[in-house]
């Protein structure tokens, strides 16, 4: 979209009782943003608005609203945004689809074909380790398989799973509840670069739009709508992920969980949806089997569904099985290995960086190790 376009779109949109619906139905009735703009009273009448409406469109946005969005096509341009519309061939066909799509997306990096392909993965901010890993390990070889992982870049499993993605050298989408000019947390800049690398970031919300709270609803329908079907890992019983679930739902999405501990509060919400009939998932080999029967010949063509065999690992010795026995998906001190094994620290730290190098464990901050 070119600057007088994209800055009529905006002035429409900006007027009091122009909704994302109006909007639709406004540009259907007169063919463009600029068309709805001139229109008169008597063809805005005739096209559905109130009298109150049509006087809103002709009149207008004040002064300080046209200077406002004068600054934020500004803003596009300078920072190289892309725009992307409802009517455009290039709009993702699944989030066209649903109910509510937006009418205007805001991007960089970019959307492909394969993108078609997708599987959401969401879930608690305050993941335990084992819970980053798993999802970790999952988005990774979802990804290895032509899959792209969309999430919402925030602290927990979304920016595990957005790792896991470019980990396994795939593509990944972040969908933000904010404005594409910023970074929702500001700790993810670097985590941003890689994905725009892989695939794309994007927003519905206006350029310099805060990570207000109410913000973040209505971007997991944004999320699910992508997707073929959404993964919910460790979310507790009043997550957003929950959220996102339930619009899968009602957007005939697949709902996928992993399950966590019972007596975990941060695993409750996502134990709750495998009770009330979503998948229980152990793995990425169980999304794919769920997803693939709505994968049609030419999309698979795209895919890569035979992983590639792994070499076994050699036997472990039999002081380096202990150790690897006395770790467990959970993460695990040193002090913890040691008093289970009863070896030496000195010896347990060797065995411990030894399975740490053929990649059988994996060490995390504070001298913790957790399984492969």
């Amino acid at each position: 979209m070119d600057e007088a376009a994209l800055t009529s779109w905006l002035m429409l949109q900006a007027i009091d009782g122009v909704g994302d619906r109006t909007l639709v139905k406004l540009i259907q009735a007169f063919g463009s943003t600029d068309a709805a703009l001139a229109a008169t009273t008597d063809e805005l009448l005739h096209a559905g608005c109130s009298s109150e409406l049509a006087e809103s469109i002709r009149r207008g946005p004040d002064t300080t609203i046209r200077k406002q969005i004068d600054r934020q096509v500004k803003t596009i341009e300078r920072l190289k945004v892309q725009t992307l519309t409802l009517f455009d061939s290039s709009y993702p066909s699944r989030l066209r689809a649903i109910p509510d799509p937006p009418p205007l997306l805001y991007m960089s990096g970019a959307l492909i074909q394969q993108d078609d392909i997708a599987v959401a993965i969401v879930g608690g901010r305050r993941a335990t380790a084992s819970g980053r890993l798993l999802t970790e390990e999952i988005a990774k070889e979802l990804s290895e398989r032509g899959v792209t992982i969309v999430s919402g870049l925030a602290r927990g499993i979304d920016a595990a799973a957005h790792r896991g993605a470019v980990v396994g050298k795939g593509r990944t989408i972040a969908v933000l509840g904010c404005g594409i000019d910023r970074t929702y947390p500001s700790e993810h800049h670097a985590l941003r670069r890689s994905i725009e690398s892989h695939g794309a970031v994007i927003s519905e919300l206006p350029i310099g739009a805060a990570p207000h709270s109410h913000h973040f609803p209505r971007r997991n329908r944004i999320i699910s709508g992508l997707s073929l079907g959404v993964l919910v890992a460790e979310a507790a019983t009043n997550s957003g992920s929950l959220i996102t679930a339930r619009l899968a739902l009602e957007q005939g999405r697949e709902v996928f969980a992993l399950p966590g501990s019972v007596k975990e509060e941060a695993c409750r919400g996502s134990n709750r949806l495998i009770k009330e009939g979503a998948k229980l998932i152990e793995g990425a080999q169980d999304i794919l089997e769920e997803i693939l029967p709505q994968v049609d010949g030419r999309q698979r063509a795209m895919m890569r569904l035979e992983a590639t065999p792994l070499e076994a690992p050699p036997p472990l010795k039999q002081d380096d099985f202990l150790v690897y026995e006395a770790l467990s998906y959970e993460a695990q001190s040193v002090d913890a290995v040691i008093e289970r094994t009863g070896l030496s620290a000195a010896h347990v730290s060797a065995i411990l960086l030894s399975l740490e190098l053929s990649g059988r464990v994996r060490q995390l901050p504070g001298q913790q190790y957790i399984r492969q």
